[in-house]
């Protein structure tokens, strides 16, 4: 039972299903639902069931490995495994896909082609998380695009067309540079071609070419993370997907950047991530800034949680550039915690839509009379997004705080002024937040009362009390999650950035 794949069937098992959905009965929609909805939900059992009994959190080593020879001629293998850093995201993963499916709930366009869609997303995500293999790392990437530019072009709002033109064109184009850093890796030792992450990570590389290398790798995260100046597609296209999509691209799809930047930058190219890490930091804090300013500017509700998200990244990279353990421990936590509360934000701001028939927040005026519920959902999410002490953006937030402090190799005014300039933006995030909530609910003027809208009903509520308990669990028990990655994290510092413990 100890050599069972389980990672090969995990990775495989929602794509597979996939493929069976044509040949499903053609009449109704109810079966395509329940039969996605119900793949979903034994992938992430599976998931659970394999993290609970064949994962050992206390272990610094990569577990589970599989690898098999998939095309010889390119030493091109089928490499698996999960360490703590992987697992978090794995789970993640199940989780929001899981909910996301049971948001598309009322799709009626061509229901088959967008459920096969969602489960062939949900494979190449956590196919990306489990890699082990530099060359699958690029193959899972790569996967990810094409379901992404159907579910836009297909089920977008009315400049979708537009929104999936410029979405293919940054993320495919950055994805080229994974597959030329890869492959300079590869061939850098001739006489041991691979692209083994085991191998590769024990290899030195002339510091001139690690610092090309590891450039190229950053440009295509730069793109799916996002930062600055790459990320003006994200807006373009959280604007125009519909909400399930929303919440596949706000709760997973931005993490695979910051996932590829600790795995492979981190790890791999260690010298070069700590020349690079303090420009990191400096952008991070910049696009902390910009995020919350841009937001507050936008007057498109899903526009600017958008925002909001590219604000939110930055704490990410600062956590990735601070070279600390409880920084990079942060920087996790936060793509977790922001992976729960973009998907909810995403989430209400479509049931939202679907009632009022308008993003346009200065058009809303004081919905709260008429959906009650939605206002508290709505108002639980963006309390947890503006990180308020007892939920998981709080806690992540601050860690990444005090990482960057508790680093003496950066000067005392470096840190002041990455220091002063997160400051500014925790202090412009419930800016955004609440006014977005004020013109929603409350508005400028009194709600007229001939109009009526639908409150939330079971399933909705459901689905964002869902996405709330975590936020909420995290906050008040920080440890629980913490703990699945701890060590994982401390072997990559050791080995890599020794100096910095």
């Amino acid at each position: 039972m100890n050599h069972f794949p389980w990672l090969s069937t995990i990775v495989s098992l929602p794509i597979s299903a996939g493929l069976l959905i044509p040949l499903l009965p053609p009449e109704g929609n109810k079966i395509v639902r329940w039969y996605t909805l119900g793949v979903c939900l034994l992938e992430f059992i599976l998931i659970t069931y394999v993290f609970c009994y064949h994962y050992q959190s206390d272990s610094n080593f990569i577990q589970l490995r599989e690898d098999y020879t998939w095309i010889n001629l390119m030493d091109f293998h089928w490499r698996l495994g999960i360490d703590g850093l992987s697992i978090g995201l794995i789970v993640l993963t199940g989780f929001i896909t899981t909910l996301a499916t049971l948001a598309a709930w009322h799709v009626t366009l061509n229901p088959k082609l967008f459920h096969f869609l969602m489960l062939a997303m949900y494979s190449g995500q956590i196919g990306l998380f489990a890699s082990q293999d530099i060359l699958l790392f690029f193959f899972m990437w790569e996967l990810e695009l094409v379901p992404v530019y159907l579910l836009l072009i297909m089920w977008g709002g009315r400049k979708r067309l537009y929104a999936a033109t410029k979405f293919i064109l940054y993320t495919a184009g950055g994805s080229i540079f994974i597959l030329i850093g890869a492959l300079i890796m590869a061939f850098h030792e001739s006489n041991a071609f691979t692209f083994d992450f085991q191998i590769l990570m024990d290899r030195t590389y002339p510091l001139e070419l690690e610092v090309i290398i590891y450039s190229s790798f950053l440009i295509a995260y730069a793109v799916k993370l996002p930062i600055l100046p790459f990320h003006t597609w994200l807006p373009d296209t959280h604007g125009e997907a519909h909400y399930s999509t929303c919440m596949l691209l706000a709760g997973i799809l931005l993490k695979m950047g910051g996932y590829g930047l600790i795995r492979i930058n981190m790890e791999l190219l260690p010298h070069a991530h700590s020349l690079f890490a303090p420009w990191l930091v400096a952008i991070g804090a910049a696009q902390i800034v910009y995020g919350a300013l841009i937001s507050l500017s936008q007057r498109n509700l899903k526009r600017r949680i958008a925002y909001s998200s590219v604000s939110h990244m930055g704490f990410v990279l600062i956590g990735i550039g601070s070279l600390t353990n409880i920084g990079l421990n942060g920087a996790v936590l936060q793509m977790i915690s922001h992976g729960l509360i973009g998907a909810s934000l995403f989430f209400l701001s479509g049931i939202s839509y679907d009632r009022i028939r308008t993003l346009a927040l200065d058009q809303m005026n004081g919905v709260a009379v008429s959906m009650p519920k939605i206002f508290v959902l709505f108002t639980n999410s963006s309390m947890a997004s503006l990180a308020l002490p007892g939920t998981s953006g709080f806690i992540a937030e601050l860690m990444i705080f005090l990482g960057i402090i508790s680093n003496p190799n950066y000067s005392l005014v470096f840190r002041i002024i990455i220091i002063i300039t997160q400051a500014i933006g925790t202090i412009l995030t419930p800016i955004y937040l609440l006014s977005m909530l004020r013109q929603m609910f409350y508005g400028y003027e009194p709600s007229n009362d001939s109009v009526s809208y639908t409150d939330a009903g079971p399933r909705e509520i459901f689905i964002s009390i869902c996405l709330s308990f975590p936020v909420i669990g995290i906050g008040i028990y920080p440890d629980f999650v913490l703990s699945i990655w701890k060590n994982g994290i401390d072997s990559l510092l050791s080995q890599s950035f020794p100096q910095n413990l």
